[in-house]
């Protein structure tokens, strides 16, 4: 009988399940979207009911377009959206309010606050990796419990729990209010504005700043080991769960950037460039984050360079549902192949400020350089190249960080079907742009961590042969060219600045 691993993808519009084989392809796969809430402007929200109903749809329909059984499935990997906060109530079960999505800006004056007590966003980054943001976990779980009736008392009497969505969704799946495990691993606990890089654990110091009691946290596990088994009644049922990735880590895992040097960059909601760093932890000089790419059992640490882009696919999202100007995500690419460039409009996507390398929760989206010229597709070739040159410019600060120039860069996520993307990315960075035969790498890295601890892979060997390469774009844009587009770029984002204030 031949045996599989699962991965559970817990995304920012979509959970899917994921079964591959042992030379990594893929064997089946169900998907479901989720509600996208936007109660007021700038905040977003997600049901974490709704995602946990979701997961075991998508396990149980994974499982029958494959034919299999649960006895066919060795272990169970998690990969989830990263700084989602959830909260919910350790004898009930029930979310106390609804999950605080990682683009979600409320938290600005409590990062702001926080700031004014020294270091202003530099306060936590010597110990976290990370500059003082809305997008971090922490301060929307100080958020929760100073606006949720009686949520902070609740807290502080050791009734509440907190978690990133892989810990809210390994706590149901390994029995919920009947014992179900409350961890997470280091790629997810350092995304919350929480956790001492150097020790892996949380700093009690920082969690009593922010008002978050020490028993809301999970346990920090390795990302790749025992985290317990799925309960009896699941679609899974006794099947362990070994592997848990930050799902940025999982694309670089997924993508086998094993080795220091070696980076990808996922083209989702967001985008996420991650350069391994080895056992050293790089402090960034321009932007990044330093964060944790992976850990595997009792081995040390490894270490990333991460350069986080808020809104890349989520713009092709927003033109569709909100302007009505496409009625499928595909139809971007075929208006803006109907013209030759973007006709001098740039458009950048500010929607929850602007991330790395900037850090402005001030900055708010703009279009620049509208003529009567500019037409439709003008506007859709406009919202692929932010794409583009918003990576070169977290490419550029990675470069100036890590001492080392990207000579090649691996893709992947769902824009990396867009052929006219990929090219002109080639074309504004100036290096060669590699998509891999399995596109589904941010599952796969989660399989991978989940099938190494069981021994269904042996080695990271295993993982650097499954790798293979589908399409290679080689730049062919002249320098001067590539250089004045990008000058463009560049002053285009300058005037999304000192936007959202006080006024």
């Amino acid at each position: 009988m031949t045996d599989y691993v699962a991965a559970i993808d817990q995304g920012t519009t979509s959970t899917r399940c994921v079964v591959f084989s042992h030379e990594g392809r893929v064997v089946a796969i169900d998907q479901r979207e989720h509600e996208q809430i936007f109660p007021r402007a700038g905040w977003v929200e997600h049901d974490p009911v709704e995602i946990w109903a979701n997961t075991r749809t998508v396990v149980a329909g994974a499982l029958a377009k494959g034919d299999l059984a649960p006895s066919d499935v060795v272990a169970v990997g998690i990969t989830n959206q990263r700084e989602t906060a959830v909260v919910w109530d350790r004898t009930t079960g029930e979310p106390v309010y609804n999950a605080i999505v990682w683009q979600d800006t409320r938290t600005d004056r409590i990062a702001a606050d926080l700031g004014a007590l020294g270091g202003g966003q530099e306060r936590y980054r010597a110990t976290t990796g990370l500059p003082l943001a809305t997008y971090f976990s922490g301060p929307k779980v100080r958020w929760i419990l100073d606006n949720v009736d009686g949520a902070r008392a609740r807290a502080e009497a050791g009734d509440l729990l907190f978690g990133t969505v892989d810990t809210w969704l390994l706590w149901n799946m390994t029995g919920g209010v009947d014992g179900g495990a409350h961890l997470t691993d280091p790629t997810n606990a350092s995304r919350t504005l929480l956790m001492d890089l150097s020790t892996l654990d949380w700093d009690a110091d920082i969690a009593a700043e922010m008002g978050i009691p020490l028993s809301m946290l999970p346990d920090i596990r390795p990302s790749a080991g025992e985290f317990g088994r799925v309960r009896e009644r699941g679609a899974l049922g006794g099947v362990p769960i070994t592997g848990i990735l930050g799902d940025q880590q999982a694309a670089t895992f997924g993508q086998a950037c094993l080795d220091p040097g070696e980076a990808k960059n996922t083209y989702g909601t967001g985008n996420f460039v991650l350069l391994n760093t080895g056992t050293e932890r790089v402090a960034s000089e321009n932007g990044l984050l330093t964060t944790v790419c992976y850990q595997l059992g009792d081995r040390p640490p490894v270490y990333a360079l991460e350069g986080s882009i808020a809104v890349t696919g989520s713009l092709v999202q927003w033109v569709r549902d909100n302007l009505g100007m496409i009625g499928t995500a595909a139809e971007i690419e075929e208006h803006a192949r109907s013209v030759e460039d973007n006709g001098g409009c740039y458009f950048v996507p500010a929607f929850s400020g602007l991330f790395a390398p900037y850090w402005r929760a001030d900055a708010r989206g703009a279009i620049v350089g509208l003529t009567r010229f500019v037409t439709k597709g003008h506007l859709a070739r406009a919202v692929l190249e932010a794409t583009a040159y918003q990576t070169r410019e977290v490419i550029e600060a990675m470069n100036a960080d890590s001492g080392v120039p990207l000579t090649s860069l691996k893709v992947d996520g769902g824009m990396v079907v867009n052929d006219l993307l990929m090219g002109f990315q080639a074309d504004i960075l100036g290096v060669p742009v590699i998509r891999p035969v399995v596109a589904e790498t941010t599952a796969l890295g989660a399989a991978y961590a989940a099938g190494l601890a069981v021994g269904f892979w042996a080695g990271e060997a295993d993982l650097r042969a499954n790798w293979a390469k589908d399409e290679e774009w080689a730049p062919s844009m002249p320098e001067a060219e590539r250089e004045r587009l990008f000058r463009q770029w560049k002053k285009a984002v300058t005037r999304t600045f000192d936007w959202a204030g006080n006024d």
